[in-house]
């Protein structure tokens, strides 16, 4: 056997037959009275020995795969994808919203459960979205969103928006502020049946799609009326570096310094850990250490992120 996966003649020969031929593997081994996994075998010893080397071209125009694949190997993620920067700020959500929900619909499959955060960029991901073959899709909101300002923003509306771009997906709403005035309050509503339902859905997603912010007065925490300038000062001084569904995390992904300040009704975002597909969208240099803490903390194995902050991750680590 030996002498037959190392000869050059027959490496050759079924190279020629797979590659420019387009034979499967089944088809060749039958053609010359070998085994499939002996054809398999030749094909991968013909590689290692030069016979065959495979180029790709234009690689280092598609989408900075090199960049992407160095992000993944050092914080052990499950996949990075990087977009163009934009100094347009709108220009960049739009396409990071664009790439999302690309994405989206590429791991999506029938009756998958879909948990969304809130934010800008988010709300851009679900104006992208378009027909997708996926069937039974459910969305389910990762923190509750109500009051007047920026409704487009928060988790209830995204969900809403998301299911009906996929024609037959559903929704489930969360009744419920995303933030309350103390820690008593948010524990009462909690145990209301019905948020305690969506909750409970929050066991078993199989995506979670997040923004990952920081304290700014831009942020859509503010935009949404939940917080203050004066309160995102006082979270920046406290070592802040970032949030996601409004639960915040120093630069190594800890909550534990802001245990107090979560009075947040949704998802605990601890939970994020165990979703196969946790996906978070964000880009900015200003998000850096955002990022960074979000990965620290496991709360995310996918990113999708600008070219400027995926540089500074894999050279800054």
């Amino acid at each position: 056997m030996k002498k037959i996966v190392n000869d050059e003649r027959l490496m050759i020969k079924i190279c020629d037959m797979y590659y420019n031929q387009n034979l499967s593997q089944k088809s060749i081994a039958t053609k010359l009275g070998l085994s499939r996994p002996t054809i398999s075998r030749i094909i991968s010893n013909a590689r290692a020995a030069g016979v065959v080397t495979i180029t790709i071209k234009n690689l280092e125009m598609t989408n900075y795969v090199e960049l992407e694949h160095k992000i993944e190997s050092i914080y052990g993620l499950k996949e990075v994808v990087v977009v163009d920067h934009y100094d347009d700020p709108v220009k960049q959500k739009e396409e990071l919203g664009q790439v999302a929900a690309d994405y989206l619909k590429r791991i999506v499959v029938d009756r998958d459960v879909v948990g969304v955060s809130m934010g800008s960029t988010l709300y851009e991901t679900a104006k992208h979205l378009d027909a997708c073959s996926a069937k039974n899709v459910f969305f389910v909101p990762m923190i509750g969103g109500m009051g007047h300002l920026r409704s487009e923003l928060h988790s209830n509306t995204l969900v809403q928006l998301m299911a009906r771009k996929f024609g037959d997906g559903k929704f489930i709403p969360m009744h419920a502020p995303a933030r309350v005035a103390n820690r008593t309050i948010r524990d009462e509503f909690l145990h209301e049946t019905s948020i305690a339902r969506v909750i409970k859905m929050c066991d078993s997603l199989d995506i979670a799609l997040v923004g990952i912010g920081y304290p700014n007065k831009t942020s859509a925490i503010m935009a949404t009326g939940y917080y203050t300038e004066q309160e995102m000062n006082a979270m920046k001084k406290a070592g802040v570096a970032g949030d996601i569904c409004m639960q915040f995390f120093d630069e190594h992904g800890d909550t534990a310094p802001f245990k107090k300040q979560n009075t947040v009704i949704g998802i605990e975002i601890k939970k994020l850990r165990k979703v196969p597909h946790a996906i978070g969208v964000a880009s900015g240099l200003e998000k850096l250490n955002a990022i960074k803490g979000a990965i620290e903390g496991k709360y995310i194995n996918t990113l999708i992120t600008d070219v400027d902050c995926a540089t500074q991750l894999a050279e800054n680590n």
